[in-house]
């Protein structure tokens, strides 16, 4: 079966909220491959994108969902059932629902600063629009919720700049800190890897990622941590929260 590569817009530009594409395929299950796209696939614990299709005469393909193939450059959006069908070839211009886009990037972001005040091993994460998570190789006990929620909104609060830079796979290996996750490591094989910085110079923050992020921390917005749970015997789970802590 033909292997098909998908511009991915949103790599460059998280804020693009609609483009034009060309469809390149339809596949057995009925998604969609197109020349380009904003819509984000799911990867690295951050949901695929939802929104529309707007076809030449109007008319709308809602999509449900959107996912990579057999290679991370191969982008399928799936329609929702009961779609009408496109063949390829065919022009579209594609809207993505950029409310929820947008509170999955703060949401993001804000992960990538809770890595910054909890520098331990990640195990796993989970991005969603109200109740995120990261999971860090943490044994012992560490910052409480009140604690980690102040350290939390100080890197908010400085409107640190966050910004995207291309280094080589060769720098990365020089620099094997740069690569939080316990497990998981970056694609190799493209040459260069995607880095998502935070504060001038990345001062605050640089770890490879392919996610859609906000442009300063700032933009995050009142954000704390609802939950730390214990999962396993060297295992912490952080949960993170839109709004202000609680009072207890």
């Amino acid at each position: 079966m033909m292997e098909f590569s998908t511009q991915a817009l949103f790599r460059e530009d998280s804020y693009l909220r609609e483009a034009e594409a060309s469809v390149l395929a339809v596949n057995d299950q009925g998604g969609i491959i197109l020349d380009r796209t904003i819509f984000y696939a799911t990867s690295g614990g951050q949901p695929g994108d939802v929104g529309y299709f707007e076809r030449q005469d109007g008319s709308r393909i809602e999509i449900a969902g959107t996912v990579t193939g057999r290679t991370k450059n191969e982008i399928i959006h799936l329609p929702a059932p009961g779609q009408a069908l496109v063949g390829p070839g065919e022009t579209l211009r594609l809207v993505i629902d950029w409310p929820r886009r947008h509170l999955l990037m703060r949401m993001h972001t804000a992960c990538h600063l809770l890595t910054v005040i909890c520098p331990y091993p990640i195990t796993g994460a989970s991005v969603s629009t109200d109740d995120s998570r990261v999971d860090f190789d943490l044994p012992e006990a560490g910052p409480g919720k009140e604690e980690a929620t102040e350290r939390l909104m100080e890197l908010v609060r400085a409107d640190h700049p966050v910004f995207i830079r291309q280094i080589g796979e060769d720098e990365l290996a020089a620099n094997p800190g740069l690569v939080k996750s316990k497990n998981v490591r970056p694609p190799q094989g493209a040459g260069s890897v995607r880095l998502v910085c935070i504060g001038d110079e990345g001062v605050v923050d640089s770890q490879p990622c392919g996610g859609t992020h906000v442009a300063s921390t700032a933009e995050i917005g009142e954000i704390h941590i609802g939950k730390i749970e214990k999962k396993g015997r060297e295992n912490r789970r952080f949960r993170l929260r839109f709004g202000p802590l609680p009072v207890s």
